[in-house]
Order: C-alpha cells, then structure tokens, then sequence
C-alpha cells in the first residue's frame, strides 16, 4: 500500500509512552494503526446514529440484553448506542 509522509506534533508524554511501547517497530506504524482504528471507530459512529435517526434510540431492554451480552468497562458501542 502506498504510503505518504506527513509531519505531526504530538503531546510529549504521549510521545515517549509511544515509543517505550513499540521498540523497533516504529512510531509510523504504531500511529497508522491508531488512525485506522480511530477511523473504523467513526464509522461505526456514524452508522449507529443513522440507525438512531431511522428508529429512534435503543430501548433500555435492549441495552441491557448488549451490556450482559458483551460486558466491559470500555465498551464504545454500548456507549454509541445509548
């Protein structure tokens, strides 16, 4: 895949975290994945609130049946979903 190189800033603490982490495989990398996973996040945003506005918001049945389905302190979809 064709790659392309940009400049960016970023926090310094993030930075170094960034680099303690991925070792010899590279910051580049390690940034391109967050990017895509960020970028698949927002589309599954983005579909989610489609679906909100073509049937209104998910009941709190359903909800409850998602979070004992796929329980987590982190969980984005449940989250999107509310």
């Amino acid at each position: 895949m064709p790659v392309e190189k940009v400049s960016m800033s970023l926090d310094a603490d993030v930075l170094a975290q960034a680099r303690e982490r991925v070792g010899g495989r590279g910051v580049s990398a390690y940034v391109n994945d967050a990017v895509r996973r960020q970028l698949r996040r927002d589309a599954l945003a983005e579909v989610l609130a489609e679906m909100r506005e073509a049937n209104g918001p998910v009941g709190d049945e359903e909800m409850e049946e998602v979070r004992r389905l796929w329980p987590g302190p982190d969980d984005d979809v449940t989250r999107q979903l509310a």
